[in-house]
């Protein structure tokens, strides 16, 4: 599969993803679709979008007819689709768009996978589907799916459309749900760049609860090289989980976080929780490991450093995401054309 189309390819993950097939697969041509919502950021692809292999397409994963002749155009093999709403927060204020992005937006595209007769459809989902843990065990690849949130639903519904377009139809699919994402370009509403940012500027550091919900975490290079591997490797059909084997409750991680920072821990506050909130997280990755000879490679140690160092180089990225002047960026690269 040579020719990939990308949605979701300015978000966080997408972008990652995207850089890391440009940089280290130059052989694969990448159609990157992305409708830059507030966390869809083309700075994050700063330095790649003249790349002749690389070509971006402002659009919507609804618009089935932008979409087909997308893939028309540019003779695709394959999607791997990050393309989602993912905040659980805004999930709980305002269900309908997830609904609308997370549910109706891959039903679209599997459609269209099926009628293109592509090689594979690639699903990248959540642990979320599979609701919470106890003190014990991990998500294994046949966990019961059991979702908690409106964010977590819409996922787990994406994920039995794919399936079921696998079974009824034959498409060949593969999903992978993967743990926490930390690292480079990470909107500042998810946890570890919120923290960040908030004690950077001596802000207070808002955490849900007693503060120990536990997570797996997972580097966002780690994830991205496991992705590629269930792209060019996985038999069809096949779900994979991806996990860090980094499991951290939230206040060990904001710690570690002012620590580094050289900030005091009064900058935290105990807020009030959020509705369902999930209590642990972990994930079970010896499948992906056995089958397709993927392993983390960056502890949460050297994770947190690398993370915490890229936003002290990067305050410019930063200050644009959080005045919503990243949007700018767009309309300078793209209005002339």
């Amino acid at each position: 599969m040579k020719r990939i189309l990308v949605t979701g390819g300015a978000g966080f993950i997408g972008a990652n993803f995207v850089r890391l097939v440009l940089d280290e697969h130059p052989d694969t041509f990448v159609l990157n679709l992305d409708v830059l919502t507030y966390a869809g950021n083309l700075e994050n692809l700063k330095g790649y979008t003249d790349n002749p292999i690389h070509v971006f397409v402002k659009g919507d994963i609804c618009d089935a007819d932008l979409v087909a002749n997308l893939i028309d155009e540019h003779k695709i093999e394959a999607i791997v689709n990050f393309a989602a709403e993912s905040h659980v927060d805004r999930s709980l204020v305002e269900p309908g768009v997830f609904i609308e992005t997370n549910v109706k937006g891959t039903l679209t595209l599997l459609k269209i996978a099926l009628d293109k007769k592509l090689e594979r459809f690639l699903q990248v989902s959540t642990d979320e589907v599979y609701g919470s843990l106890g003190a014990d065990g991990f998500f294994t690849e046949t966990t019961p799916l059991s979702p908690n949130s409106p964010y977590s639903a819409s996922k787990a519904s994406a994920d039995m459309l794919v399936a079921a377009f696998g079974h009824s139809w034959g498409l060949p699919y593969n999903i992978t749900r993967c743990s926490n994402n930390y690292g480079p370009f990470q909107f500042p509403e998810k946890m570890i760049p919120l923290m960040i940012n908030n004690a950077l500027n001596d802000k207070a550091l808002p955490i849900y609860g007693d503060g120990l919900y536990v997570r797996d975490w997972l580097y966002v290079y780690d994830h991205c090289t496991a992705i590629w591997n269930v792209l060019t490797q996985a038999r069809a059909g096949t779900i994979y989980n991806i996990g860090g084997n980094n499991e951290k409750t939230n206040l060990e991680v904001v710690r570690l976080i002012l620590d580094r920072l050289n900030k005091p821990e009064s900058l935290i506050r105990h807020v009030k929780d959020r509705p369902g909130h999930d209590r642990r997280y972990a994930i079970d990755s010896s499948k992906v490991m056995r089958e397709l000879g993927w392993k983390p490679t960056v502890t949460f140690e050297e994770g947190i450093n690398k993370t915490i160092d890229w936003y002290l180089a990067n305050t410019d990225w930063l200050n644009h995401v959080v005045s919503g002047q990243y949007q700018q960026y767009y309309e300078d690269m793209y209005s002339g054309r």
